[in-house]
């Protein structure tokens, strides 16, 4: 059976070979490039803020409740990182500094760090506020190496913000994102197309971008430990047992991704949500917090120039338990108020909070942006 695989798996390496040859006589081998900040949210804090330079910070939370947002290089060190509940940050490193976070900052950078981008090419493609895909195949400078480029603004970042940036290079955005990811922080690796193969057949199954923990805990199971046990399955295995996706594992592990940059991805919703420093329990307070997150809301439905019409409120209790609320119009509505009125409305239906509240959280949903509505030569606006 294994000497059947390896034959079947040479057999589809000269296809490929044969196609992907063909293919660049047609066209050029695709420039990739993926940036990602290193320890974003926690360095801005260290750069606005001298005394935290050097010292372990946590972004979010507090030593007794909350979650981390992001984490320091020098917190990592203890096992702190995002997502982790600040109790257990807090014991593992008893001298970890917890500072509030402040996102309108954070996206303030974020929106300088992708004007450098533009200068070189309009196709970016925005993963989250610190990191993205460019395709610098073409680009404005017309330059001929997206090594050069990379680097550059990796040095531009760091001259107009204060900050360091890690840089993957590759012909495709599976292993631009995989590069920028070895060596950080303030790293920079290029992945070429000869090195490709050998380098993913090596990677460890949880190191793959777009293998989540639980799906790499099932391909564990299944023995697939590394790229190159994940390269012997067929295609019609992986789908049977991860349905659609599978497909794209199969061609991942054959250092293999045609998914262009998308300059123009839209999101599917907006939203904002707080952790409490105690838990809430009084009608006027969880307004309040309410009235807060809808302003974020709207700010971000503003600068994307999108409507929506359906409201989700999140309500998570002191135990821990979750509970979502919805409502859907056939209305458009981007105000703060529109969206307050109707988070209040489910916050009191069909009762107010019956246990302790420890994190709300708003988001919208079934968005339309200004230029499909111009495109489509009308609007409905939702008046509350």
């Amino acid at each position: 059976m294994a000497k059947q695989r390896q034959a079947l798996y040479f057999l589809q390496r000269f296809l490929y070979l044969c196609k992907y040859k063909s293919h660049t006589l047609e066209q050029p081998i695709r420039k990739i490039i993926h940036i990602d900040m290193d320890a974003f949210f926690a360095s801005v804090e260290q750069r606005d803020n001298p005394e935290l330079r050097g010292k372990p910070v946590a972004v979010g939370g507090s030593k007794a409740r909350g979650v981390v947002a992001a984490a320091s290089y020098e917190a990592r060190k203890y096992g702190v990182h995002s997502a982790l509940a600040s109790k257990i940050a807090a014991q593992r490193c008893p001298h970890l500094i917890f500072v509030k976070g402040r996102f309108e900052v954070y996206k303030a950078v974020s929106r300088q760090i992708r004007e450098i981008f533009h200068c070189y090419t309009d196709l970016v493609e925005p993963l989250s506020l610190d990191e993205a895909y460019l395709d610098v195949t073409e680009n404005k400078i017309s330059m001929p190496s997206a090594s050069i480029i990379a680097k550059e603004i990796k040095q531009r970042i760091f001259e107009e913000t204060g900050l360091t940036a890690s840089a993957g290079v590759s012909y495709n955005k599976f292993l631009a994102k995989i590069a920028s990811d070895m060596n950080k922080p303030d790293g920079f690796t290029l992945i070429t197309p000869d090195k490709a193969e050998q380098l993913v057949a090596g990677l460890q199954i949880e190191k793959f971008h777009g293998i989540g923990r639980v799906t790499a805990a099932k391909m564990q199971s299944m023995g697939i430990l590394t790229g190159a046990d994940l390269r012997e399955r067929t295609e019609e295995e992986l789908v049977r047992h991860f349905g659609k996706v599978g497909r794209y594992y199969y061609r991942v592990a054959r250092a293999q991704d045609e998914r262009d940059v998308q300059p123009h991805r839209i999101r599917k919703s907006i939203g904002s949500e707080r952790t409490f420093d105690a838990d809430l329990t009084e009608e006027d307070d969880l307004l309040e917090r309410l009235q807060h997150l809808s302003e974020e809301v709207a700010q971000d439905m503003a600068r994307l120039q999108a409507s929506a019409k359906t409201v989700t409120l999140k309500i998570k209790y002191f135990d821990f338990t979750l509970n979502t609320r919805s409502k859907t119009y056939l209305g458009e509505f981007s105000s703060a108020d529109a969206i307050y009125t109707i988070a209040r409305e489910l916050l009191r239906t069909p009762q107010l909070p019956a246990y302790p509240v420890r994190l709300l959280g708003i988001s919208v949903s079934s968005l339309t942006y200004q230029h499909d509505r111009l495109r489509e030569g009308y609007q409905l606006t939702l008046e509350l």
